[in-house]
């Protein structure tokens, strides 16, 4: 190492990078969890008001005002187009062609942009999963390297002398291999529930598009 940079310097930051990953994949994983779970929740709520609204006026309402969820934002959307599209079809190209295949396309985008909120977070735990043991390794290597500098300098091979730093050394692997764990089995898990929403959502947007359809609005 330099004379500007130790390697018990290397080793702290190595210790500080992963407490930093430890304190970042749980504040993923308790956001992530309540976001999950109040999403599915309002997603259920809304859709038994939504479907048994009477009119578009009343879906308009629902979307807009009471519930926060990705149903609800697909169908706001799509209430917001059809309020557009009535007053500037004449006046602007954006709403030029058949009306709903114009909605369908800005509902996928809108569905593609939910999509991308649910997915949120899950790159960065995949990350620490596959990373966190390496760096764990890193400072490993780097702690076993200086405790040998360090009993070759002191020129004594007694145990106590050598399984002490080395014994140190190796905390820098179990704290990569518990910072991995959670965030594997936290990722895996979302990964399965955003999957599960994702598919609703798809299928609630074909519904919407049906029940638009039966109104045979004039566009």
């Amino acid at each position: 190492m330099s004379k500007y940079i130790s390697p018990e310097h290397i080793i702290f930051a190595t210790f500080c990078i992963l407490l930093t990953l430890v304190i970042l994949t749980w504040i993923i994983i308790i956001c992530k969890t309540w976001q999950l779970k109040k999403n599915a929740v309002n997603n259920q709520n809304f859709d038994q008001f939504f479907l048994s609204s009477s009119n578009l006026s009343d879906m308009k309402i629902l979307s807009d005002n009471i519930f926060k969820c990705t149903h609800a934002n697909i169908a706001h959307e799509g209430l917001a187009w059809i309020n557009e599209y009535l007053h500037l079809q004449n006046e602007h190209f954006a709403f030029q062609g058949d009306a709903f295949d114009l909605l369908q396309h800005r509902l996928e985008k809108q569905l593609q942009y939910e999509c991308y909120m649910l997915e949120s977070g899950l790159t960065m735990l995949a990350s620490i999963g596959s990373t966190a043991p390496f760096i764990g390794l890193f400072g490993t290597v780097l702690g076993i390297m200086n405790a040998m500098h360090n009993i070759t300098m002191s020129g004594s091979t007694n145990l106590n002398v050598v399984a002490g730093p080395i014994g140190d050394a190796l905390v820098a692997t179990a704290i990569g291999i518990a910072v991995a764990v959670p965030a594997v089995l936290a990722y895996n898990f979302f990964l399965q529930d955003v999957k599960h929403q994702r598919q609703k959502l798809k299928q609630f947007t074909t519904h919407f598009l049906f029940l638009i359809e039966s109104y045979s609005l004039s566009f």
